[in-house]
């Protein structure tokens, strides 16, 4: 449970990454052709002029490194079609950390295979986020989302039965997918509570005060048959920063837009900004 103190260290992280992320967006057009390592740099440097660092190894995944989780490497290229996943975060002076993601097209505009995967993900990411409040279970918000996307999945044809099946503990069809649960605490630590008892933290309730990611994702490998090929390679991933307030949660990170005309209006706006002189 966070304090007004650690809540605006917190909001201060944010806020800063927010900045981060504009700054990428402003250097996509020069990083076409280039490098991931280009996006990692954008956004790093804007962790150690304006934070203390970062809060823990961007991901700077184009194209089908998306669909890997935790692709820290960042040394593929940057292409013109791609979608581009970043989940970064600044960790400010006193080490609170943000923890964001967005999965943007490098283009400025999705695709019709892209956009269909990233609203499915958003869907899930609103389920999720609608369940957040005081005495919820913790893992409710990760349960509403894996139902979304197990029913996209089906309506997709890619999963053959729908979610009260698809979602069984012994036999989870739809994690080939999903990969990974939806949320974890934050605080000075990315992860942060991580070792505290399942009773207070993974099968605990939440309570005001706390603070937590919500984070679902689509992983489609390039070279999964299961999937339709106009999916193959797309992965998607959309994370806010949310803290439990008396009626729900409040997003830490709305500042950045998740609604697929929004961003795409953003980063138009951003694109006919000076990117940063940073010698791309």
């Amino acid at each position: 449970m966070k304090d007004d103190y650690e809540l605006a260290r917190l909001q201060d992280a944010v806020d800063l990454t927010v900045l981060g992320f504009e700054d990428v967006v402003r250097a996509l057009p020069a990083a076409v052709g280039r490098s991931e390592r280009v996006i990692e740099g954008v956004f790093n440097l804007r962790a150690r002029v304006d934070g203390n660092d970062v809060g823990y190894n961007t991901i700077a995944a184009a194209g089908s490194h998306a669909t890997i989780l935790h692709w820290t490497n960042n040394d593929g290229p940057v292409a013109e079609g791609d979608l581009l996943l970043l989940d970064a975060g600044i960790e400010v002076q006193d080490l609170y950390t943000a923890d964001v993601t967005r999965t943007m097209p490098v283009s400025g505009t999705f695709t019709k295979p892209q956009r269909e995967i990233y609203e499915l993900v958003l869907a899930a990411q609103q389920a999720a986020m609608d369940v957040v409040r005081p005495g919820a279970g913790f893992r409710d918000p990760n349960t509403a989302a894996m139902r979304v996307l197990s029913q996209g999945l089906f309506d997709l044809g890619i999963l053959t039965v729908g979610p009260d099946e698809a979602m069984r503990t012994e036999l989870p069809l739809h994690a080939r997918y999903t990969l990974h649960g939806v949320s974890h605490m934050l605080g000075i630590d990315v992860h942060d509570c991580s070792h505290a008892r399942e009773t207070t933290y993974f099968k605990g309730p939440l309570a005001v005060g706390y603070v937590l990611t919500v984070e679902p994702g689509l992983y489609f490998q390039p070279d999964d048959l299961t999937v339709p090929e106009q999916y193959r390679g797309i992965g998607v991933r959309i994370e806010d920063d949310v803290v439990v307030t008396e009626d729900g949660c409040r997003v830490l990170s709305a500042a950045l837009p998740r609604d697929p005309d929004e961003i795409e209006s953003w980063m138009s706006e951003l694109f006919s900004r000076p990117a940063p002189q940073l010698g791309i």
